[in-house]
C-alpha cells in the first residue's frame, strides 16, 4: 500500500474546503449579496429591455416614424436620413432611422396607428436585397412567418416606399417593388406613390419629383400640418484651440489606423496595401489610359477569391479641396482642429471620425467631387455674398431645366457652382483674387454632402497564383462636359480612377502629363491628389500604398472543371475573367503534375469573348492569353472583336454578341447538353443587354422556338439556377 505524501494530503484537504464553500455558498454570502430589484412592466417595455425591439424604441423616444434602409454602398442610408430630416423640418416629427439587420420584425404589427414605417430599399446585383436587408425581405415575403398577432398579416400598418435602382439592369428596383407588393398583400396601406430612383438617369431628380407628392399625402393621412417643424442644424462644429496632435484625424479612416494598431482590415478599417507593380496597359500615343496595379497584402490578414471586388478609398483632387476651402472662406484656417457633435445622434450620426480639420474633411471624408445636388443649392442661397448670387442659386434649385443645363451638363461640383454664382472664373487656379468667400456654416456642408465612398473594382487575379497580391485593372475615366451659356466644354475626371493614375505616376517617379496641347488651354493637367496620405501613411520611402478592403462576391467559377464556361467581358470587363482563367491554370498545373495532360481530357472548355477597339492599342493582357492557352492544353478558347479593325460585310462594327452568334451551335451545345455556365462582365447599358438578347436567340433557335418565348424562358431558368451570372455596371 502506497503512503500518501504531505502534498497529496494538502490538495485533498483544499478540495474538501472548496466543496463545502460551494454547497453552503448562499448562507455564507447572503449578507453581502444585494437584494434583487424586480423589473417593472414599464422598464421591461422600453427600448432598454430588448435592443432589437424598434417599436419599444419608437415609443420611448416618442417617434412617429421609423425608417428602414437596405443599403450596400451607403446611398439608401443617406436618403433615409434625408427623409427623417424633412419630416422633422416640415412637421416637427421625430424619426427612428434603422439598419434592419439590427432589429427583429415579429412586432411589426404592433406599430401604433398614428405612426408610419418607411422602407428605403436598394436593389443589388441580380435583383437581390442588400446584405443588411436579406432577413427583412424574407420575413415580409414568407407566408409562414408570423407576427405577434399569430398571422402573416399587417392590417392598419401605414407605410412609404422609395426604391433605389438602375434602369440598365434587368431587375430594376425589384426589391422596392417586392416590399410594396408583400405589404399590400398583408393588408398594409401605402401612403403616396411608390418612389423609384434611377441611378442611370438621376437618382436625385427622381427623389425630388417623388417626395413632394408623397409628403402631401402623408400630411393628409397622418393628420399633420406642414410648418410645425423648423430648420435646425444636425451638427455643432466647434474649433478646438488645444488638442494633442497625435489624436487628431488627418484622413485616417478608423481609430486603429490613427493609432497604427493591428486589427481586422475591412470596410471600417481599410488596409494600406503597398503597390508592387503599376503599369500602363494601353499602347503609348493614345488618348486614353488603363492601368494595371498589383497590391501586396502579405501579413495583412486579407484574403480573397476569384471574382471578388476590391474597394479603393480615394481622396478628392487637390484643386477641388482648395476651391471649396476658398469658397467657404476657410483657406487661411484650413488646418484648424474642429470637433463635430450631433444634435440628434438617432437622426444624424457624425459621418467621419473626429476631431479633425477643415481641410481633412474636404480632402478625405466628404464627396466634394460629385455634381452638386439641386436641393442643397436652395439651402445655400440664403448665405450668398450678393443678391445676384442668391437669385442664381434659387433659380437653379427651383428650375429643373436650368439646373440640368448649367450644373448637370456642365458637370459642376459644389465649389464650382459657388464660383459661377459669384461670377468667378472656374478655369483659373482657385485663389483669393478669383474665388468669392461665402459665409456658409460648416455644419451645413457636413450635413448636405455625402460621405466619400470607396470605388469598387473586379479583382483581376486568382489567389491560387497570387495568394498575397490583389490585381486591379482600371480604365481611367475622363470625358468632356456639354457646353452651356455659362460653362464651356472642359474635361471631367473620375475620382477613383484618377486617384489610382496619380499613384501610378508617383510609383514610377513621374509627373502627371498634359492632357492636351497649348492650342486648348482649358484642358491642361490631370488632377493631382495627396497620394502620400495622412501623416505620410501611404508612402514608405519610395513605395506608395493604397487603402483597400475586399468585398465578397458570388461571381464564381463552377467547382467542377468538367462544366463548360462561357465568359463575355469586353474592355475592362475582362478583369475578373483574367482571375477565372488563372484559377483554372492553377488547377490544371496540379492536375497535370499528378496525372499528366490526360488529366484534363474530360474538362469542359472555357470560352472567353473579348472586345476592344484595336489589337494594337487597347487589347488588355494580349501577351498573357496565349500562355494561359498553352497551360490549359486546348481547353481555353479566346475570341476577340476589334471594333475598329474588323467589320461586317455591310461595313458595320463587330462586337462580342456577333461572335457569340457565329458560335451559336457550340454555345447551345455547351449550355443545353454540357450544363455550362455563362458569365457577363462590363457595361450594363448596352453590351449586357445585347449579349442577353443574343443568348435568347441562340437558345430559342436550339429549342426550335423563338428568342422571345423559348429563349427567354431558358435564360430565366439559367439565372434561377445560378448558371447565368452578371457583374455589370452603368
Amino acid at each position: 500500500m502506497a503512503v500518501a505524501s504531505s502534498s497529496d494530503v494538502l490538495i485533498l484537504a483544499l478540495g474538501v474546503v472548496l466543496a463545502a464553500v460551494y454547497l453552503f455558498r448562499d448562507q455564507l454570502f447572503a449578507a453581502s449579496k444585494p437584494k434583487s430589484v424586480p423589473v417593472t412592466a414599464s422598464k421591461a417595455s422600453n427600448g432598454s429591455g430588448n435592443p432589437r425591439d424598434f417599436v419599444a424604441k419608437m415609443k420611448e423616444g416618442k417617434k412617429r416614424i421609423v425608417i428602414f434602409y437596405g443599403s450596400q454602398t451607403g446611398t439608401a442610408e443617406e436618403y433615409a436620413i434625408r427623409l427623417a430630416k424633412e419630416a422633422k423640418q416640415k412637421f416637427g416629427l421625430a424619426s427612428l432611422v434603422c439598419d434592419p439587420e439590427e432589429y427583429d420584425f415579429e412586432n411589426l404589427d404592433q406599430v401604433p396607428e398614428d405612426c408610419c414605417v418607411f422602407f428605403v430599399m436598394a436593389t443589388y446585383g441580380e435583383g437581390e436585397p442588400t446584405d443588411n436587408a436579406v432577413t427583412l425581405c424574407q420575413n415580409l415575403s414568407d407566408d409562414s412567418f408570423e407576427f405577434s398577432n399569430g398571422e402573416h398579416k399587417l392590417p392598419g400598418l401605414k407605410y412609404v416606399v422609395f426604391g433605389l435602382g438602375n434602369r440598365t439592369y434587368e431587375h430594376y428596383n425589384l426589391i422596392a417593388r417586392n416590399v410594396d407588393a408583400d405589404l399590400q398583400k398583408m393588408g398594409a396601406t401605402r401612403i403616396g406613390e411608390r418612389g423609384e430612383g434611377d441611378d442611370d438617369r438621376s437618382m436625385e431628380e427622381d427623389y425630388l419629383e417623388w417626395k413632394d407628392g408623397m409628403w402631401e399625402e402623408f400630411a393628409r393621412v397622418m393628420g399633420v400640418e406642414e410648418g410645425q417643424g423648423a430648420d435646425s442644424p444636425d451638427f455643432v462644429v466647434t474649433e478646438v484651440s488645444e488638442h494633442p496632435p497625435e489624436k487628431v484625424y488627418l484622413g485616417e479612416l478608423s481609430a486603429r489606423a490613427l493609432t497604427r494598431s493591428k486589427g481586422i482590415h475591412d470596410a471600417k478599417n481599410p488596409y494600406p496595401a503597398p503597390i508592387t507593380v503599376a503599369r500602363e496597359l494601353f499602347a503609348p500615343g493614345g488618348d486614353r489610359n488603363c492601368i494595371h496595379v498589383e497590391l501586396n497584402t502579405e501579413n495583412s490578414g486579407i484574403t480573397y477569391q476569384h471574382g471578388d471586388h476590391v474597394g479603393v478609398w480615394p481622396s478628392n483632387p487637390e484643386v477641388e479641396v482648395e476651391r471649396l476651402l476658398r469658397a467657404l472662406g476657410l483657406y487661411e484656417k484650413k488646418d484648424t482642429v474642429i470637433n463635430i457633435e450631433s444634435l440628434d445622434p438617432a437622426l444624424a450620426k457624425v459621418p467621419f471620425p473626429v476631431p479633425t480639420t477643415y481641410v481633412t474633411v474636404l480632402r478625405h471624408y466628404i464627396d466634394i467631387s460629385a455634381v452638386a445636388g439641386r436641393q442643397i443649392l436652395g439651402v445655400l442661397s440664403k448665405f450668398a455674398p450678393t443678391p445676384e448670387a442668391e437669385a442664381f442659386l434659387k433659380n437653379l434649385s427651383a428650375n429643373k431645366e436650368e439646373y440640368n443645363n448649367i450644373v448637370t451638363h456642365g458637370c459642376l461640383k459644389l465649389g464650382e457652382v459657388l464660383q459661377v454664382a459669384a461670377g468667378n472664373d472656374i478655369k483659373a487656379t482657385p485663389g483669393p483674387e478669383n474665388t468669392t468667400a461665402w459665409n456658409i456654416p460648416f455644419d451645413i456642408i457636413v450635413s448636405s454632402i455625402p460621405r466619400l465612398q470607396p470605388r469598387y473594382y473586379s479583382i483581376s487575379s486568382s489567389p491560387k497564383l497570387y495568394p498575397h497580391s490583389i490585381h486591379v485593372t482600371c480604365v481611367v475615366l475622363k470625358y468632356e462636359s456639354i457646353e452651356n451659356s455659362l460653362v464651356k466644354t472642359r474635361w471631367v475626371y473620375g475620382t477613383g480612377s484618377n486617384f489610382l493614375l496619380n499613384l501610378k505616376f508617383a510609383a514610377e517617379g513621374q509627373q502627371s502629363p498634359l492632357v492636351d496641347s497649348e492650342e486648348n488651354p482649358d484642358k491642361v493637367f490631370f488632377p493631382k491628389y495627396a497620394v502620400e496620405g495622412p501623416r505620410g501613411a501611404y508612402k514608405s520611402e519610395t513605395t506608395y500604398k493604397v487603402p483597400i478592403h475586399v468585398r465578397r462576391s458570388t461571381f464564381r467559377l463552377p467547382t467542377n472543371p468538367k462544366s463548360p464556361v462561357i465568359m463575355i467581358g469586353p474592355g475592362t470587363g475582362v478583369a475578373p475573367f483574367r482571375g477565372f482563367v488563372q484559377e483554372r491554370v492553377a488547377m490544371a498545373r496540379r492536375t497535370i503534375e499528378k496525372n499528366g495532360p490526360e488529366g484534363l481530357a474530360d474538362w469542359g472548355n472555357i470560352r472567353l469573348y473579348y472586345g476592344c477597339r484595336s489589337s494594337k492599342q487597347d487589347f488588355l493582357y494580349s501577351e498573357e492569353w496565349p500562355e494561359y492557352a498553352k497551360e490549359l492544353h486546348g481547353k481555353f478558347t479566346m475570341r476577340c472583336a476589334f471594333s475598329r479593325e474588323t467589320f461586317k460585310p455591310d461595313g458595320s462594327k463587330i462586337y462580342v454578341q456577333d461572335l457569340l452568334w457565329e458560335d451559336r451551335e457550340a454555345i447551345a451545345d455547351a449550355i443545353l447538353n454540357g450544363r455550362g455556365y455563362i458569365y457577363v462582365c462590363g457595361d450594363a447599358r448596352n453590351m449586357a443587354k445585347s449579349v442577353e438578347e443574343t443568348f435568347c436567340r441562340i437558345l430559342g433557335e436550339a429549342k426550335g422556338g423563338s428568342a422571345e418565348v423559348e429563349g427567354a424562358a431558358e435564360v430565366k431558368l439559367l439565372k434561377e439556377r445560378s448558371r447565368f451570372l452578371s457583374d455589370v455596371w452603368s
